[in-house]
């Protein structure tokens, strides 16, 4: 990944802290956003901290129009932003919980990408990998307003790989079962963690599939389960 210019959005965040190492790791130059990303977050002189709000187009373009000024290029979106919420049936779900679910997995997602995809197409070898959910394609009960949200991210995801084949950009997202993260450690103690995904494990694969050895995979849908 040395010479390729890599924005990870939700940088700081449980599995985004990954990611991010990860591409540092495989000596990417890593931009990395949230909204209280902080530069000592990271350990590298290939990190640059950019604090920013991609849940609006102004905030969106504001991001990536820092990026274009300090940086000229961007080769790959790595996008970890994202939220949960459960325990409602869809009879009982109350709209704000719906569109939350939504503002935070479908529309952040939109405005970044409509962001960064001029960019990613100049690049001539652009990637986008997104992190969406198992729950995307396996939706279950209680999850109705979550899985909803992710299935319309991967509709995206699948859309952006065929608009933009002609200029060499691929669009992928992955699909992982319950991570092993403290959030989800906290939520649910009682579980077998070791049954859970590691992000270490996701992060390595989102690095993948930035390669140009993935160069010709674009529009997958790749789930990671672990052994649940």
């Amino acid at each position: 990944m040395k010479g390729k210019v890599v924005l990870v959005t939700g940088a700081s965040g449980g599995l985004g802290t990954y990611v991010t190492q990860a591409f540092l790791d495989a000596g990417a130059t890593v931009i990395g956003t949230s909204r209280k990303i902080r530069q000592t977050d990271f350990v590298s002189t290939e990190f640059t901290a950019l604090s920013g709000e991609i849940s609006s187009e102004t905030g969106a373009n504001a991001l990536v129009e820092t990026i274009t000024a300090r940086f000229g290029r961007l080769d790959v979106l790595a996008h970890t932003v994202g939220g949960f919420a459960g325990g409602q049936s869809v009879a009982d779900i109350d709209d704000a919980t719906f569109q939350r679910m939504f503002d935070l997995n479908v529309n952040s997602f939109f405005h970044i990408l409509r962001a960064t995809i001029p960019m990613l197409r100049q690049s001539g070898s652009g990637r986008i990998v997104a992190i969406g959910s198992r729950a995307a394609v396996e939706p279950g009960p209680g999850v109705g307003a979550y899985s909803a949200s992710k299935a319309a991210m991967v509709s995206l995801v699948k859309t952006v790989a065929a608009e933009n084949r002609d200029a060499a950009l691929t669009a992928n997202v992955i699909l992982p079962g319950t991570m092993d993260t403290p959030a989800n450690r906290m939520a649910m103690p009682d579980a077998d963690f070791s049954k859970w995904v590691q992000p270490a494990s996701v992060a390595s694969l989102a690095v993948w599939l930035a390669s140009d050895s993935a160069k010709d995979l674009t529009g997958a849908t790749i789930p990671v389960y672990g052994n649940a």
